[in-house]
């Protein structure tokens, strides 16, 4: 069984990022389960926290989900053109200590894709994640791009895609990205 970890990059009860990370569960290849993860519970990053503490239980719960994946993939939102902070500070805490950004993120396959209100789709968000998954030494998919705008118009009030195109969008990323993941397993 292929298992890819799934993060959303937000915060908000309503979020269209998670809502696209639950329809693409029901997205995924035969063989394949998408684990969502959360960082509702991930504290602000603080050394004197992580000195005086250690790393939080929600922390090190994520550390491990990602490290035992085969994959990660991303949900990111896009705030004033790039990357959202929460996801940013879960990054920067995932990676504590650094010895253990071998272990979590070392070699391991990443996709990222997003959805918003706006009529840009998350690009430039997309686009800023790239440095951050280059020095965590991650292997990013470029197989293909999802950028959900006008995220309002694609789901219903309770979150379901319901927007046919999109999801055979969603379908064909995640099949494209599942199958990047096994061949990096080979």
């Amino acid at each position: 069984m292929t298992t890819i970890v799934g993060v959303s990059g937000s915060l908000r009860r309503d979020s269209f990022n998670s809502a696209l990370l639950r329809a693409a569960v029901e997205a995924m290849p035969e063989g394949t389960a998408l684990k969502i993860g959360s960082i509702r519970d991930i504290p602000l990053y603080d050394g004197d926290v992580e000195r005086e503490q250690g790393i939080p239980p929600a922390v090190q719960a994520l550390k491990d989900a990602i490290a035992a994946a085969n994959g990660l993939l991303l949900a990111t939102p896009e705030y004033n053109n790039s990357i959202p902070g929460v996801m940013k500070n879960a990054i920067d805490w995932l990676t504590r200590p650094a010895a253990d950004i071998p272990r979590v993120f070392g070699g391991k396959p990443v996709a990222v894709m997003g959805a918003t209100p706006g009529g840009f789709g998350t690009v430039l968000a997309q686009n800023a994640w790239l440095p951050v998954l280059r020095t965590l030494g991650t292997r990013p998919w470029f197989g293909a791009r999802l950028m959900v705008s006008r995220a309002g118009t694609a789901f219903d009030p309770n979150g379901a895609l319901t927007d046919a195109a999109i999801r055979e969008q969603l379908r064909g990323f995640v099949a494209g990205f599942v199958e990047f993941v096994r061949g990096a397993q080979a």
